[in-house]
């Protein structure tokens, strides 16, 4: 039986209001989005939708939605039909497996999106994988923390990575990231389904696009996985958490070595002490 799914539709063309939706929203456990020309679609199943913490929301960014009810498979048929490829300059390109091969970039990755975040049409994700072209994954040990469609974690396999452990605590995300790996012809990468980053390994990098709630929370964890020189990408949140969770991560020995930012939305690069 398929799993219904909660969708609310908000009319908005105010691109500030949308990107704070969608972090707020992704707080409380909403994974799937879609910005169109007239607003936002977000989408939570029904087994998780609470409508107080949605009434919460509502009055503090002060906007009216729609609600509508549909099955995964429609959801799935909506993201093909709406699903371009992206490219990062000549670094990467993400793509679905119905689109051609994008010539001339270093890394292709394709991907079936289905309910899971993360294809790079989102700032976070595209930040994350503009960090990533910066860095040397050569033979290092990586950690996804969240990884939703794996496409961070494919791209870094492709990168050179000797390991990668990608994280995910969404039974729909696990499959898709089985999936994705595997058209990506994927070897080093293992896939567990988790709340936490526990894996009782350290890594030389740690990816973390996820939402400040689940990142602030995990912190004791990801300083433990982490190891003198250990490299830490996190996004998932907005421009106005910058300065706090700086001051946060400063407590954990973390140097903070950059920040990107598009739109509202930013990205942290951390170092280990």
């Amino acid at each position: 039986m398929s799993k219904e799914f909660v969708q609310l539709f908000f009319s908005t063309t105010d691109a500030g209001k949308t990107e704070m939706l969608i972090a707020l929203l992704g707080n409380i456990g909403y994974s799937g989005f879609e910005e169109a020309d007239n607003g936002l679609n977000a989408f939570i199943s029904q087994e998780n939708f609470n409508q107080d913490d949605l009434n919460e929301i509502t009055s503090a960014v002060d906007i009216a939605y729609e609600p509508s009810f549909i099955k995964e498979q429609n959801w799935n048929a909506q993201w093909e039909s709406s699903f371009d490829p992206i490219i990062i300059g000549n670094f990467a390109a993400i793509r679905a497996g119905f689109h051609q091969p994008v010539p001339n970039v270093k890394h292709e990755i394709i991907i079936t999106p289905k309910m899971s975040f993360g294809t790079g049409h989102h700032a976070t994700t595209y930040m994350m994988i503009g960090q990533m072209a910066g860095m040397d994954l050569k033979n290092k040990s990586v950690v996804d923390f969240g990884t939703g469609t794996a496409v961070l974690a494919i791209l870094a396999e492709k990168m050179g990575a000797v390991s990668v452990d990608a994280i995910d605590n969404d039974d729909w995300s696990i499959e898709n990231a089985q999936e994705n790996t595997g058209a990506n012809n994927c070897s080093k990468i293992k896939i567990s389904r988790a709340d936490t980053l526990s894996t009782g390994r350290t890594y030389n990098v740690i990816l973390a696009n996820i939402n400040l709630n689940v990142i602030v929370d995990n912190l004791p964890q990801i300083v433990k996985a982490a190891q003198k020189g250990t490299e830490i990408l996190l996004s998932g949140f907005l421009k106005r958490d910058e300065a706090g969770l700086i001051q946060l991560l400063s407590v954990y020995n973390l140097t903070h070595v950059n920040t990107l930012q598009n739109g509202e939305w930013i990205s942290l690069k951390l170092k280990m002490n």
